[in-house]
């Protein structure tokens, strides 16, 4: 990445949780901010979403609870930003906040890590495939049913991306599904023995992408952070986020959206979605549209009319039930 930057010298606080893997990504920020001749330090912290691990997020409060004490400390003034893994952003941030920047994605793909078996189809009679997500959920039993694999189970798996590497190793799982950005990003790719194309399993929102949000009222911020965005991947992760939203942005919702362009034409996006029945009463709905999108809100625009579509198909927004 070649970096130049025309605004004066800042001192920055960066917010971040304190995974191993939140910590590589705001370090990641801090060394291209610090290129940039800016002063940054970072500010570690615990989120709700890293206590609660006995019971699933879509039932503790969703994604939110991975960014609150973030926003808190931006709100405070203790920091002035907060780098966040896209797929953990609540679709929309709280009045006084802004998404600042979004920085050139990753590999948005999911990835399949196991130390018995490569693939799905090579399980073990009577396996148990662990997985955080209920978009990975649906997707792993509409596949296992067309392998007539019914004596696989697929289970909850909570913590952080070294917790689950832990759990699969002690032998609780058979499998794990895990993104396959975070295991590149800690040098842990040797540890992936197959990584699903989108046609396999549909990425989630924003998946693989960085977003950093400050306060919105700090425009010498997002002027500093204006040299790491990445046109390209904010217009993609903005299509599928706002499919997100119009569903009613809730993890309790198992919904897969991902965005790529035309290979024949790179100025036409095409975003592709899927909506699962938790239940399993339903089959899977897919949806994919194309659109020319220049700007944020052609894909915003884009992400609408398959969010309508989604509906159309017969995928239901999800009915909140939040524990306390």
């Amino acid at each position: 990445m070649s970096l130049s930057s025309t605004t004066p010298s800042l001192s920055i606080t960066i917010a971040t949780r304190e995974s191993r893997l939140a910590l590589w990504q705001a370090e990641h920020v801090k060394a291209l901010l610090e290129r940039l001749g800016h002063s940054v330090r970072l500010l570690g912290m615990t989120t709700k979403g890293d206590q609660i691990l006995d019971r699933s997020l879509s039932k503790v409060g969703g994604k939110g609870l991975f960014v609150k004490e973030l926003e808190v400390a931006l709100e405070e003034g203790r920091a002035d930003i907060a780098v966040h893994s896209l797929k953990d952003v609540p679709m929309d941030l709280p009045e006084g906040f802004a998404l600042a920047c979004v920085m050139e994605r990753e590999d948005p793909r999911d990835a399949w890590v196991s130390p018995v078996c490569a693939t799905l189809s090579e399980l073990p009679t009577g396996a148990v495939v662990g997985t955080s997500s209920l978009r990975r959920l649906v997707l792993l039993r509409e596949a296992l049913d067309a392998l007539g694999r019914t004596d696989v189970r697929i289970e909850p798996l909570r913590g952080n991306l070294d917790t689950r590497l832990r759990k699969l190793d002690e032998g609780q799982y058979h499998a794990i599904v895990l993104a396959a950005a975070g295991l590149k990003r800690l040098g842990l790719a040797e540890r992936i023995r197959h990584i699903f194309e989108p046609v396999e399993s549909l990425p989630a929102a924003g998946q693989g992408a960085l977003g950093i949000e400050v306060r919105s009222d700090r425009a010498d911020l997002v002027a500093a952070l204006a040299p790491l965005v990445h046109l390209p991947t904010w217009h993609r992760v903005a299509a599928e986020r706002t499919v997100s939203r119009a569903m009613g942005g809730s993890c309790s919702m198992p919904l897969a959206a991902y965005a790529h362009w035309d290979a024949a034409d790179a100025s036409r996006l095409q975003l592709d979605a899927a909506w699962g029945d938790p239940e399993g009463q339903q089959r899977v709905v897919r949806v994919s549209q194309q659109a020319l999108v220049q700007d944020l809100a052609q894909a915003e625009a884009l992400g609408q009319r398959v969010a309508d579509a989604l509906r159309a198909a017969g995928a239901q927004p999800p009915v909140a039930t939040v524990e306390s």
